[in-house]
Order: C-alpha cells, then structure tokens, then sequence
C-alpha cells in the first residue's frame, strides 16, 4: 500500500460538475483529491480487505438474528420497545437490502481493524463507485497510468444486479433532506441506477412526505409511496412521529428495519463477545463512565454518532484527539484504539463497501486528524502488481 503523488486531469471539475458530482469541494476545500491515488497489490485487496468484508459481513447477519431473537439484545442497543416486533418481521420476512459500508484501519502490513458499520445511511457511494471509476478509465486513456492497471471496484455493476433483482413493478422513491447536496447526490445516483433497470423512479424531499389519516405514506400529489430509499437513519425515524406509522404502512423500505441494528455502535461489542480475538475486530465493551475520561489507547464513540461527531479517543502516548457534536445523549462504547496509518501528512481510512451480500470494493478517505469526519478528503485508488 502506497500513496503515489501525481498529476489532476485538468478538466476534472468540468468532468464533476456535468455528471452532477457537485459536491467535489466543500466549504473550498476539496473533498475529491486526484492529486494523490493510493496503490495496493491484489494480494493486499483480496487477502486483506475484501475476504474479511466478505467474513465480518456474515457475522453481521448472524448478529442481527441473534439480536431480533433477544429483547435482552435490542434494549442493549438502546432500540424503542415499540419498534422491536417492525425489526424483527422485517429480517423474518426477508425484506431485502441494498448497500452498506465498513470502516478499517489498514496499513498494508497486518489484518484490517473494523472500526464501525455503516449499514443503513452511508454516503461517499458515488465518488467509490463512479467517478473514482472514471478516474481510472480516464487516466488511463491518456497515458497517465499504466494499462495494467485495475481497480477494486464493481459497485456499480453489483448496484445494478440488486436493483434489477428487486423486480419492482411500482414507483420507487428516493428521499433525502432538502438541505443536503452530498445527500441528494447519493439518491440521484441511486436513482439513476433504479431507472436504467427499468424500474419507475422519482425524487422526494423526506421534509416533503405525507402521510393520510388512513396511514399511507404520500407525496405531494398525494400518491401512494409504495418503496421509499430514505437516506435518513432509522435511529431518527424510532424518535420521529411519524416513525409508529410505518409498521402498518405497505410501503417497503429501503434500508430495512434491521439495519438499524448494524447501524448502531452497539453492534461492536456484541461482535467481538461472539468472536472475541478475530484478527479484524477490536475489543469493544460499553462504556460504564461515559463522564470520566478515556484510558490511553481506547476511543470513546456515541452508539449513534454520525461522520465523527463526539468521538474523543487517548493514544497510548497520551494525545487526546476529540470531535465535538450533537450525540451527547446515547450510550457509548469504548473500542480498542487502532491508529490510522499516516502517509505525508495525513492519516487513511478504508471504507469497504457490501452491495447486498457481496465485497464490492473500496473508497479512500484521508484528514488531518485521527478522526474521519464528513469534510474528509476521498482519495482513488488503484491496483497494480
């Protein structure tokens, strides 16, 4: 694993701009970073990253069955009792599911260390699957990188495949808040996907759904939503008044309910009790004395913190690195800490996409901090032996 310094396509913003990538800077500082790319050997993609995906992600299925199957598990995960039977029929019956996303540290040397899911509202989709994708192609065709070179990277592909084995014969809606360009950039390629395998599609504002007194989900012509993709956390739908209806609606959801469970950093301490000492976890137990401060060499997370918010974690030196935000009210974990690997100036994560069931590749993104935030800059990545 390397990171190579090289040259931007000059026309790159143009490129961004005229496939809606509009989200390519952010505050003017840039978001999509093509003056570096990060290079792994095949070796490092399949023995390293996309073989423990595969494994952890069937862990994962297993811990939602185990957990729809235990009140005891759903209360640690501080889940609203109400919403406990819609959990449960929702994996019972098999509701399917779309996309997710693992966070890892990795270096190149040693085992990937998984540091949170991503499992029901995880963004940075298309800058992974398309336009890095892109990058490649591009890049190549110029003789700016070499022919052999590949790419760990069939999202697209496999996003395709899902949406067409979905067989939806009615309106599929796609809704992200109205101020979020990042969000409705995600839906809009999601959608777009949707459309090119046939399926009916259209756009909603989440601000924008109704709901009738017989309890149907509408839009603003007051037709029936039958399938929603909310890129909006369950963790807010439970505490939102509109959440109760939704059990007794008849429309689908995408992600389902149970992903709820994934998406929940309470997940990480069950995992590790099922499977304590697996190469790619860290310990991870509730934290008992969320007021006091973080021994040396753990991190601090809310259950749901979201794009780094109130994470604060201790290295085993002593530095103490924390992010401030608005989840100071949930339980928190305390996770084993796994230093991100540093190159120049800036330290790496990983997030390694699922496509339903499936390792579908990885996107790169790198800060000044220990801690990934939004703002994080995404890197492409190549393959080359």
């Amino acid at each position: 694993m390397k990171k190579i310094h090289c040259a931007e396509r000059p026309d790159w913003k143009q490129t961004a701009e005229s496939l809606g990538f509009l989200f390519h800077t952010i505050d003017d500082e840039p978001y999509w970073d093509e003056s570096a790319y990060y290079q792994f050997t095949l070796a490092q993609i399949e023995n390293d990253l996309e073989d423990p995906t595969t494994e952890l992600h069937e862990m994962c299925m297993d811990l939602v069955d185990r957990v729809v199957h235990s009140e005891e598990l759903l209360d640690r995960l501080s889940i609203p009792a109400p919403y406990y039977d819609m959990i449960r029929t929702s994996w019972l019956e098999g509701h399917p599911h779309l996309y997710g996303r693992m966070d890892f540290s990795y270096s190149g040397n040693g085992p990937a260390k998984l540091l949170e899911l991503n499992y029901d509202t995880p963004t940075s989709l298309y800058e992974a699957a398309a336009f890095q994708w892109g990058w490649l192609e591009q890049c190549i065709e110029r003789g700016m990188l070499p022919r052999h070179a590949d790419q760990f990277n069939s999202i697209d592909t496999k996003l395709h495949q899902a949406f067409a084995e979905l067989q939806l014969k009615r309106p599929f809606y796609f809704a992200s808040m109205k101020d979020s360009v990042e969000d409705k950039g995600t839906t809009d390629y999601l959608r777009l996907i949707a459309e090119k395998v046939g399926i009916e599609s259209r756009h909603i504002d989440i601000e924008d759904i109704g709901l009738t007194a017989e309890g149907c989900f509408v839009d603003l012509e007051d037709r029936w939503i039958p399938h929603l993709f909310k890129l909006h956390a369950w963790e807010f739908i439970f505490h939102e008044p509109f959440g109760a209806a939704i059990a007794e609606s008849d429309t689908q959801f995408f992600e389902p309910a149970w992903k709820s469970i994934l998406s929940n950093k309470g997940a990480l301490p069950l995992l590790w009790e099922l499977h304590k000492g697996h190469p790619n976890l860290l310990a991870a137990h509730l934290d008992p004395n969320p007021a006091s401060a973080v021994p040396k060499g753990w991190v601090r997370k809310p259950y749901f913190s979201r794009e780094g918010a109130n994470i604060e974690l201790q290295t085993a030196e002593g530095l103490i690195v924390k992010e401030g935000g608005p989840y100071t009210d949930a339980p928190f974990i305390l996770q084993e800490f796994a230093p991100l690997p540093k190159f120049d100036d800036s330290y790496t994560l990983i997030g390694s996409w699922v496509i339903g069931d499936q390792a579908a590749g990885i996107g790169v993104r790198e800060d000044n901090s220990l801690i990934t935030k939004d703002s994080s800059r995404f890197l492409p990545h190549l393959i080359l032996d």
